[in-house]
């Protein structure tokens, strides 16, 4: 039998360039060897998710997330929770796009960056969890967070991420710290601070210096610590994220690497930012899973310090592809 794939768009991302775009998308991927299909996210709560999940335990072997970073956090979300997963596969149609930015797909083209499957290039992708929710690209905590509630969507789709620095320049007189409790991998922070976020890729918000070193695969967070909320002190440290993220080295930042992080408030209320959406309020447990979901994406173009080995990689999958054929392993997947 062919292998079969599912396209999940969302058929209001960004500027709603998809649409016209599909059926030579469709041809793409039944080129690289997929039946493919398409399924149209609705309004309803996790449309994206739900169809993921059900595509995933009725054995297909690739989804295709077509839409912004909110779509690809929903199909990751259907499926992240699976002993079984698809390979998945990006086309955006968002604003920022900071996914697809990471993993060096084109972000402004729906045709070329399904053209990407044809190199058949993978990336075994590290995803976050937090509490019962999974997320691709950051969480995070503090009143600095906030900004991205209060962008109107137009906005957003209209300038992408020029309107969160606008909104951001705007907000920092008003950001207060937050009493927060964070303990991680060899670690302990309690006190003041305006923020802290999770990154696992590179690209947050549209800039690629704020965490210039993370990997994508490593199973581990970068961590960010911003203990200062002071507007002259904020905007130094935005100058030096601009100077080749050189704020990593200031004082009143702490930089880390850690596999987990339990974040607690220690007077007021702390919200908690998933993928840019509110995710419920600390206490809150974050774990990474270590090269949990296979994405297809040009390596080629990816910085060699960001992933493993490709060849350890390629091992590391047909290994578990063997083990998964045999009978034991078959008996096994039967009874879930």
């Amino acid at each position: 039998m062919r292998k079969r794939a599912r396209i999940i768009y969302n058929p209001t991302s960004g500027r709603e360039a998809l649409a016209h775009d599909l059926v030579e998308i469709l041809g793409i991927f039944e080129q690289a060897g997929y039946e493919t299909s398409t399924y149209a996210t609705t309004p309803a709560p996790n449309s994206a998710a739900d169809e993921a999940r059900r595509c995933a335990k009725d054995g297909f072997e690739l989804l295709v997330a077509a839409g912004g970073d909110g779509t690809i956090n929903q199909v990751v979300n259907g499926i992240a929770g699976l002993k079984r997963r698809p390979r998945m596969a990006i086309i955006p149609a968002g604003t920022t796009n900071d996914y697809a930015r990471a993993l060096r797909i084109p972000r402004n083209d729906p045709v070329a960056a399904a053209k990407v499957v044809l190199k058949n290039q993978t990336v075994n992708m590290d995803i976050g969890q937090a509490g019962e929710q999974y997320f691709i690209n950051i969480a995070a905590g503090g009143l600095l967070t906030e900004l991205t509630y209060d962008v109107p969507s137009q906005l957003k789709s209209i300038f992408g991420y020029a309107a969160y620095l606008a909104k951001g320049a705007e907000l920092l007189p008003r950001v207060k710290p937050v009493q927060m409790d964070l303990k991680y991998d060899g670690g302990h922070f309690t006190g003041k601070a305006s923020m802290f976020f999770l990154a696992l890729t590179n690209s947050v918000g549209g800039f690629e210096q704020i965490v210039p070193d993370a990997s994508l695969d490593d199973g581990k967070f970068t961590m960010i610590i911003v203990k200062t909320s002071n507007v002259a002190k904020m905007l130094h440290l935005m100058t030096l994220v601009l100077n080749g993220g050189k704020h990593i080295n200031d004082p009143s930042i702490i930089y880390v690497k850690t596999r987990k992080v339990v974040a607690r408030a220690l007077d007021n209320r702390l919200m908690i930012n998933i993928d840019g959406e509110y995710g419920g309020d600390a206490p809150m447990t974050f774990r990474d899973l270590k090269q949990h979901i296979e994405m297809y994406a040009d390596t080629d173009r990816i910085p060699d310090d960001a992933i493993t080995d490709p060849e350890l990689q390629n091992a590391e999958r047909n290994f578990v592809s063997a083990v998964d054929q045999l009978p034991e392993a078959k008996a096994d997947s039967e009874t879930e």
